[in-house]
């Protein structure tokens, strides 16, 4: 048994034993003679009293020795030490929300069966929903990203000071050459082009880090805004010192929330490294003082970088919310297989507000009027290189309207597999003070729902189901109405 889990376990009992009797800290310090602050210390699971101490304990509140220093729990606590035994309390990043693991403790032990019925609902809900452990690690640093808007001064700071030692010019593209450079010649790399073609059971990752030889696999048919990113998160591992870190990108699967986190932190210095934060600032501010949309200049802005779409719209939604000001905005990625009637959220962020839509488990069908799924439509029909498209999305049950930008591509690693990008703007006084654009009438408008089983849109030709759902709570509304129609007329 863990040291912390006796103190805990011994903390606990004395307190439900302390609260039966009806004792105050104050009564107990004055009953045993123990210091009140040394009693709370020990309730806290922060101490474990001698046995002389606990023979006191035992005296003076008439509960035998032995039962004090068992650790098993009775029927009221007991979920507690489930809970507790089971480690999930450090598995869950509660430092990084400024959440001390004492006071989660705390709340647990004060309401043991309501908390232990709340806990047991969540994991069965994660369960149903199949959410695994690296699910829940994402969505932490997913909320993370959300509460600090997506921005991380520090992060930032490091690729202005690492581009100055190696002598990186910030305002022209960054090769993958003069990364690969620093990789072999700073970090000791040996990097292998070759290797991954050998197990066809690998096509879908980028690369494999050998940390006892420092060696990195990389596939060779990736291309070179892909081949950058990949060394620009080798450097940021390195240059920031994170020793926890994962091994393969794509990832397979996480051993920590450490891991997660750092692999955030890497890949948000490789964007930033790639994107610089001054050079993209300044594009894109001259792309919102003008009266209407140009596209051809956006995708040009997108395309002088050495990197993919992904990692354009994703940068974007770093700097718009610091440098704009513009902090109600969403991102989201979908991939879709061709003549698949399905589309699916992979990604999403979303900033300041829980805005439409989010990932869906429920087999509901998102609504196609969504840029997001329109051009990936285009994309398959086209078979172009790149697709992008722009409206404003309008959801009348909010009244609230966004302005969505999308680009589709081809899936380099997937047969007849299409993925497409997206970042939605939330449209208010700050943006409409921020766009000059925003008024162009050949931005089109389109009410949009957020499935169709939850769509309130009659007359819409997308429609792939009824609105069932919808129906069920509109038809639960009339009942609830009556029933109090009813209570009126007979009170």
């Amino acid at each position: 048994m863990e040291e912390d889990y006796i103190k805990l376990i011994f903390g606990l009992k004395l307190k439900q034993i302390r609260s039966d009797r009806n004792l105050s800290l104050f009564g107990l310090s004055k009953l045993s003679g123990l210091s009140k602050s040394y009693l709370n210390e020990i309730e806290k699971g922060k101490k474990y009293p001698k046995p002389d101490k606990i023979a006191i304990l035992s005296e003076k509140l008439d509960v035998p020795y032995d039962q004090f220093v068992s650790l098993k729990l009775d029927k009221n606590l007991a979920p507690i030490g489930d809970i507790l035994k089971s480690k999930i309390l450090k598995e869950i990043p509660l430092e990084l929300f400024g959440i001390k693991e004492s006071d989660l403790i705390d709340i647990v032990a004060n309401a043991p069966d309501k908390v232990n019925a709340f806990i047991s609902t969540i994991i069965e809900i994660a369960q149903h929903y199949s959410f695994s452990k690296e699910s829940f690690y994402l969505a932490s640093v997913r909320s993370f990203q959300e509460a600090n808007n997506n921005y991380f001064e520090a992060l930032e700071q490091s690729v202005i000071k690492f581009a100055e030692a190696y002598q990186l010019d910030l305002k022209a593209n960054i090769s993958s050459l003069e990364l690969e450079e620093i990789l072999v010649e700073e970090y000791g790399y040996t990097i292998n082009n070759k290797e991954l073609e050998n197990y066809k059971e690998l096509d879908n990752l980028r690369s494999i880090f050998i940390p006892k030889t420092k060696t990195l696999l990389v596939a060779n048919h990736i291309d070179e805004a892909q081949r950058t990113f990949i060394y620009a998160k080798e450097i940021a591992y390195n240059y920031l010192n994170y020793k926890e870190r994962l091994y393969t990108f794509s990832w397979i699967k996480f051993e920590n929330f450490d891991q997660v986190l750092n692999n955030f932190y890497a890949s948000y210095f490789a964007g930033s490294l790639i994107l610089p934060q001054e050079l993209l600032t300044n594009q894109v501010e001259k792309l919102f003082k003008k009266k209407t949309f140009d596209e051809k200049q956006f995708v040009q802005i997108a395309q002088s970088f050495n990197a993919s779409p992904e990692s354009f719209y994703q940068r974007l939604t770093n700097i718009l919310p610091k440098d704009f000001n513009i902090q109600n905005l969403f991102f989201l990625r979908f991939i879709h297989k061709k003549n698949s009637p399905n589309f699916y959220l992979t990604k999403e962020l979303h900033l300041s507000h829980q805005h439409s839509p989010h990932a869906n488990e429920t087999n509901e069908h998102y609504c196609r009027r969504w840029m997001s799924l329109k051009v990936l439509k285009d994309i398959v029909n086209t078979n172009d290189k790149h697709v992008f498209n722009l409206q404003i999305s309008n959801y009348p049950d909010s009244n609230q309207s966004y302005l969505v930008l999308s680009s589709a591509t081809k899936d380099p690693f997937k047969t007849d597999q299409y993925r497409s990008v997206s970042i939605g703007l939330l449209i208010n006084q700050q943006l409409k003070r921020k766009l000059n654009f925003l008024e162009d009438k050949k931005i089109e408008t389109f009410n949009v729902g957020v499935t169709c089983e939850r769509c309130a849109i009659k007359d819409c030709k997308e429609r792939m189901v009824p609105a069932k759902i919808l129906e069920k709570e509109q038809k639960n509304l009339k009942i609830e109405t009556v029933v109090n129609d009813i209570f009126k007329q007979f009170s």
